[in-house]
């Protein structure tokens, strides 16, 4: 056998092994995360791979900060049982007991899975003081988290339906 041979044979199987990889990773493939409460490993992609990931709605909320439309997202008034998870990358963020009607036009949830699934930070966009609410494992942008929600928490987590996907209680058994 010649070393050039070898060397394709090589490289047929390493491309393989990333494309096999490729598909773990991706959102596809983390929705079968059930929960990520305990490593919260962080996921740091390119953004062509984040691109080749998320549709491109997706890529523009979840990496680029936007905002949908209100009243657009399928989950605005979706209330079937079950949980939220990030669209980009399978953290489990919103349990749907906590997800209430607040009439925005978003999702909204009192009150979330874990909050070490969740990142907090000050926005000033647009002339408002608001606290930003990002993936804890990628670093997507979810949406904002506001003061006058219902108890027990008096929080309302405004989320883009496009930063999440759901997992039915008929998925999860």
């Amino acid at each position: 056998m010649s070393i050039v041979y070898i060397e394709k044979e090589i490289m047929k199987y390493f491309l393989i092994i990333l494309f096999m990889a490729g598909i773990s990773c991706s959102a596809e493939g983390q929705k079968n995360v059930e929960n990520m409460d305990e490593s919260n490993e962080k996921i740091v992609r390119t953004e062509s791979e984040w691109r080749s990931i998320l549709t491109p709605e997706q890529y523009y909320v979840c990496r680029l900060g936007a905002t949908e439309a209100p009243g657009s997202g399928k989950y605005d008034k979706f209330f079937e049982p079950g949980y939220y998870i990030c669209a980009a990358c399978g953290n489990r963020l919103f349990d749907s007991d906590t997800k209430f009607n607040s009439g925005t036009g978003w999702p909204s949830f009192f009150d979330v899975h874990s909050e070490s699934n969740l990142s907090f930070s000050k926005d000033t966009s647009y002339g408002i003081v608001r606290t930003e609410v990002t993936c804890a494992v990628c670093d997507s942008h979810l949406g904002h988290v506001f003061d006058d929600g219902p108890e027990p928490t008096g929080l309302r987590y405004c989320i883009n339906s496009l930063a999440l996907e759901f997992v039915s209680l008929q998925e999860q058994e």
